[in-house]
């Protein structure tokens, strides 16, 4: 397996998983709780205002609700279509979450008008 890079073994793991799991409508490679541009303290202290929480079918944060219209993963991205509702009304768009090796996830919208990083939170 020389030349090989050492990130090529998780990338098949996520996919083979992500595969399975979506075969099977029960899991999702980003399903979890996170703490958005903070590392996640995961002791019930983190403030609401940085809490996201993501299923296969939405992303659920203080700044509103975005729904999964469709998604694809890509070796570490995952690009998805979203409709999210906000105060101000709704609105849809495409992000890249990308799965990190420290276990965060970087986020981005399509236009690179936001950006961040989401930590994990222990289970």
């Amino acid at each position: 397996m020389k030349g090989i890079h050492p990130l090529a073994g998780v990338v098949v793991f996520v996919l083979v998983a992500y595969a399975t799991r979506a075969a099977a409508g029960s899991d999702f490679p980003l399903a979890g709780n996170y703490t958005q541009n903070v590392p996640c303290k995961g002791d019930g202290s983190d403030p609401d205002e940085v809490r996201v929480k993501i299923s296969a079918r939405e992303i659920d944060s203080k700044a509103g609700v975005c729904n999964f219209v469709d998604s694809k993963l890509e070796g570490r991205n995952l690009h998805a279509h979203v409709e999210c509702h906000f105060p101000a009304g709704p609105l849809m768009g495409d992000v890249t979450f990308t799965m990190q090796p420290d276990n965060t996830v970087k986020f981005i919208d399509r236009d690179q008008n936001y950006r961040a990083v989401l930590y994990r939170c222990p289970k």
